[in-house]
């Protein structure tokens, strides 16, 4: 038996062992922006709400159960036949009415606040930033200063950023846990999400939608820079980083994972994702007229394929000789 001395090392223990298989590191609730904290606040309502209730039916059932226990005065007693209770089936059909509208109203609050410049932000010029997602990377284009990366984004601490994304291929997710929530992107549509950094600092982003075998290696750092360190960044890019071709991006569609790539122009000069009418690369396109075995696809507005000497694509088998150590370099 144990003795009691050992009673509080093993309590203390306990829960090290249970939560030693967590990610102890829970980085939605250190947010670094406003649109993160606009969320961790609809998260701690929910958990508070959610909480209260939880407790209430608890202590009801212990009390129910306590009241209505077996014991030696009762053991006899026959309960008379109940044909129910208006009353209390009224009352346990508008309580749970009353707690989806007390979830719901802060909720759809949130979501539309989150779809404009965050307050306090209103007088700051956004910067755009263009996000294509594609199998299994992440470009990210700045119109207004002319540059490109993959796989990292550089961006003005406390200045509001206007991702507009997108896809070049499957449906993903892009997500930054410090600074908001998730939005999807999509082929030939463009979702829009605002996000401020508080202050310089770099975090981690990633694809959080299942589309392949590349998925777990999406990931992308956000570096939150000064003001100052901004511009000269991006004025070191447009002098030293190479040119990016039309060749080379199609290429860099192709599913890979890839480390960190810098470009000192953008693929938006051939593709206009303002205009979901305008042509976009999307993954069927990607092997049309480019020298890859496997199916040649038609147009898709044709609603035709054509196979070449009857091989199809197999996408386990695809080359993922791209990979790198995630170091950044210039080209591609």
């Amino acid at each position: 038996m144990f003795k009691k001395n050992y009673l509080v090392p093993l309590a203390a223990i306990l829960p090290v062992l249970l939560l030693s298989g967590c990610d102890m590191n829970m980085v939605v609730f250190d947010p670094q922006g406003p649109v993160a904290r606009e969320i961790l606040d609809l998260i701690n309502w929910s958990l508070v709400f959610m909480l209260l209730v939880v407790v209430v039916v608890f202590g009801l059932f212990g009390y129910i159960v306590w009241k209505y226990r077996a014991t030696s005065k009762n053991k006899d007693y026959e309960p008379p036949e109940e044909h129910g209770s208006t009353k209390l089936e009224i009352i346990w059909t508008f309580i749970p009415i009353l707690i989806v509208i007390a979830l719901t109203i802060p909720t759809i609050k949130t979501i539309y606040k989150l779809e404009k410049v965050p307050e306090g932000y209103e007088n700051k010029k956004p910067i755009t930033i263009n996000v294509t997602s594609a199998d299994w990377k992440w470009i990210f284009s700045y119109p207004e200063q002319g540059i490109e990366t993959v796989n990292y984004v550089n961006i003005p601490a406390d200045t509001p950023i206007n991702f507009k994304l997108t896809s070049a291929g499957t449906m993903q997710s892009f997500w930054v846990p410090a600074l908001g929530g998730q939005k999807y992107t999509m082929a030939k549509m463009e979702t829009q999400m605002y996000l401020v950094a508080d202050h310089p600092g770099e975090y981690i982003g990633r694809n959080t939608n299942f589309n392949g075998k590349g998925y777990a290696g999406m990931e992308f750092t956000v570096e939150a820079k000064s003001p100052q360190a901004f511009a000269k960044w991006v004025k070191d890019v447009k002098s030293k980083a190479p040119k990016l071709t039309e060749k080379s991006y199609i290429n860099l569609l192709k599913p890979s994972n890839l480390g960190r790539e810098t470009f000192s122009n953008t693929h938006l000069a051939w593709v206009n994702h303002a205009d979901m009418n305008a042509k976009i690369y999307t993954f069927p396109e990607l092997y049309r007229n480019h020298d890859y075995p496997g199916q040649i696809f038609k147009d898709p507005d044709n609603h035709t394929n054509e196979k070449t000497e009857g091989k199809s694509m197999d996408m386990n088998n695809m080359d993922m000789s791209g990979k790198s150590n995630g170091g950044e370099h210039s080209g591609h």
